[in-house]
C-alpha cells in the first residue's frame, strides 16, 4: 500500500510503500512494526524539476537515517529516470505541469543504471534495488543488458523494479513488457500498478504498490462510522481495499 502517512508504519504489520521525502522532512521518526519499502520520489522530482535536485550522497544519508530510526526496510528504489513522454518532453496532465528533461530514452536508461551503481558503491550495505526503465520491450531488454554488462546479475537480486509501465499496465503493450521481463526469472516489483494491471499480469509480479485506494476513496462517502469528509487518508479504507485487490489476483505470484 502506498501512503504519505509515515506514522502508518507503527499501525500495521502489512507491507507499506512510502517516499523517502516523507521521512526525510520529519524531526522524529516512527518505528516500523512490519515490512516497508522506500520510494525515491523520482516521478515527482522529475515532474517538478526535470532533473534530480538531491545528490546520491544526500539520498544515501536519508536512507541511512530511515534505516536506523524506522527500522530495516525491505528495499529502496534508486534515483531512477522514468521514460514516460510527459517526463521527457514536458507538458500538462490535469493540474500537474511537467517541466520535461528533454533527454532521450537511452540517456534516461544510462542515468538510471549509473545512479544505481553509484548508490551501491556509496552504500553497499543498504538494500537498494535496481530498476528497469524503457518504453518498449526492446528498450527494457537494452536496460537489462546495461545492468548485466556492469556486473549486476538481475536474476540474483531480491527485487527488480519495473518502471514507466504504470500508464501502460492495462494495455496489451504493458502486459507484453511485464511478460518479457518476467521470462528472465526476475523478481519484479510493479510501480503504481492498479487493479486492471494486476488482473492482467499480477501473477507475474513478486510485489506491486499502488495509491489507487486513496483516489477511489476521495470520490466516495466515508466508511460507516467515520467522521472525516472522505477516507482518502484512512488506513481502514486502505486495508479493506488491499484485501479486495488481492482477492482478484491469481494466487501464484500474487503481490504481498
Amino acid at each position: 500500500m502506498t501512503t504519505h502517512k509515515r506514522h502508518w508504519v507503527r499501525l500495521t504489520g502489512l507491507p507499506l510503500f512510502l517516499k523517502a521525502e516523507h521521512f526525510a522532512m520529519a524531526r522524529t521518526l516512527p518505528e516500523a512494526v512490519g515490512p516497508y519499502a522506500v520510494d525515491s520520489g523520482g516521478f515527482t522530482e522529475l515532474q517538478r524539476h526535470g532533473t534530480w535536485t538531491r545528490t546520491p550522497a544526500q539520498y544515501v544519508s536519508d536512507l541511512r537515517r530511515i534505516w536506523e530510526h524506522v527500522g530495516p526496510y525491505d528495499w529502496a528504489a534508486p534515483q531512477d529516470w522514468m521514460c514516460e513522454d510527459l517526463i521527457i518532453h514536458g507538458g500538462q496532465a490535469g493540474p500537474l505541469p511537467f517541466k520535461g528533461t528533454h533527454l532521450s530514452v537511452r540517456e534516461h536508461q544510462h542515468r538510471t543504471v549509473n545512479n544505481f551503481l553509484e548508490l551501491r558503491s556509496l552504500a553497499p550495505d543498504l538494500r537498494i534495488a535496481p530498476v528497469l526503465q524503457g518504453r518498449s520491450i526492446e528498450d527494457y531488454e537494452y536496460c537489462r543488458d546495461l545492468y548485466e554488462s556492469a556486473g549486476v546479475r538481475l536474476a540474483g537480486e531480491p527485487v527488480v523494479g519495473l518502471g514507466s509501465v504504470c500508464r501502460l499496465q492495462s494495455t496489451r503493450e504493458g502486459a507484453a513488457i511485464v511478460t518479457a521481463m518476467a521470462a528472465h526469472n526476475l523478481k519484479l516489483h510493479g510501480f503504481g500498478f492498479k487493479t486492471l494491471g494486476l488482473a492482467k499480469v499480477g501473477h507475474l509480479l513478486a510485489s506491486a504498490d499502488s495509491a489507487a485506494w486513496s483516489y477511489h476513496a476521495r470520490k466516495r462517502p466515508p466508511l460507516p462510522g467515520h467522521t472525516h469528509k472522505n477516507c482518502a487518508n484512512c488506513i481502514d479504507y486502505a486495508l479493506a481495499w488491499r484485501e479486495l485487490v488481492l482477492a482478484g489476483i491469481p494466487q501464484t505470484g500474487a503481490p504481498a
